[in-house]
């Protein structure tokens, strides 16, 4: 993703040397039962959920096109498959930012009660960039290896957990989730990123306008950069100020302040352009984008988009109470 706010300040201040930064994780606060007076309990396993994430970074890099991608793919389709979930690929092909070659893009949708006509969209970019192109060392940044920790593993460790919890959700809606190739297939040189953003939202926007399916999203919720060890989660400004996704923020953070998860801030703090945008703008769908763009500090980001967004820089506990967060709302979305 890609803030307006900060690609000056970052293009023009040299990033400091990386400090080291050893995550302990608290595996007893991973899971989480939910409170829920009127319905099932549900437990989200944030310690599950983080294994997932280890998982997929232990396949590397997972640009588009490339084979940390297509085994990524494999290991998901297989996942929610054995999950009882519907899984299909949405395929396409781009060309590449840099060599003009056809590269193949394959977003993945899960469907949850196919039959449901009215639906929530859960989604996440499974993409990682290319490079770590914030690091300071130039041979790092042209050849170090990018895992994608929190920036495109978080997102989809979080669905990947929520999945087994589905079918226990008293849900009034059909569920579908959907994770984003191509998010960010760009590449920075110098001071100017190569390539366009948000290739996997927009092209499934741009289908679900052109062919209108038989159901419509009456909301959604993007998560990206959910599983910082240090985990604060403010609103971000477009999904708050929004007509149409300024009562879905007020739900999701007020559900969290009733389950007292206060890494949940009820403020705004960033604008931020991410995969919401398109779904917004293009599809006509009420999406809210649930980022921590502080990594792990605010405005300097030492983490982001360098080799140090790695699994020991993220939590179980935070992916826990994120997913906590998700599933109440889930459950009492009415």
């Amino acid at each position: 993703m890609r803030s307006p706010l900060l690609v000056t300040f970052l293009s023009t201040v040299w990033f400091v040397t990386l400090e080291t930064l050893e995550t302990k994780l608290q595996a007893e606060e991973a899971t989480v039962a939910l409170p829920l007076a009127d319905h099932q309990e549900v437990e989200f396993n944030g310690q599950r959920s983080y294994g997932y994430l280890k998982d997929l970074c232990a396949l590397g890099n997972r640009k588009s096109g490339s084979l940390g991608m297509k085994q990524q793919q494999i290991m998901l389709e297989k996942h929610f498959s054995g999950l009882q979930a519907n899984v299909t690929f949405q395929r396409f092909k781009v060309k590449h930012p840099l060599n003009g070659k056809r590269v193949p893009m394959a977003n993945i949708l899960v469907e949850w009660r196919p039959e449901a006509r009215q639906r929530i969209l859960l989604c996440a970019h499974y993409d990682t960039r290319p490079l770590p192109d914030q690091e300071i060392n130039p041979r790092i940044r042209q050849n170090g290896i990018f895992l994608g920790a929190n920036d495109g593993a978080s997102g989809t460790a979080l669905l990947m957990e929520i999945a087994h919890h589905v079918h226990q959700l008293p849900l009034n809606y059909g569920l579908d989730f959907v994770f984003f190739d191509g998010e960010e297939l760009v590449y920075s040189i110098g001071r100017q990123d190569i390539g366009p953003y948000f290739l996997g939202s927009t092209w499934f926007a741009q289908q679900y306008r052109k062919h209108p399916p038989r159901h419509e999203y009456v909301a959604g919720v993007l998560f990206d950069m959910v599983a910082d060890a240090d985990l604060t989660l403010y609103q971000e400004e477009n999904s708050a100020s929004w007509k149409h996704t300024r009562p879905l923020v007020k739900e999701i953070w007020g559900t969290a302040q009733r389950l007292g998860i206060k890494e949940f801030i009820p403020r705004v703090k960033y604008l931020v352009n991410d995969d919401h945008i398109p779904l917004n703008k293009i599809a006509k769908i009420p999406v809210c984008d649930i980022i921590d763009f502080s990594y792990p500090d605010y405005p300097r980001n030492r983490y982001w988009h360098t080799t140090a967004d790695a699994p020991g820089r993220c939590s179980a506990d935070s992916l826990g109470k994120v997913g906590t967060v998700i599933i109440e709302w889930l459950s009492t979305k009415r």
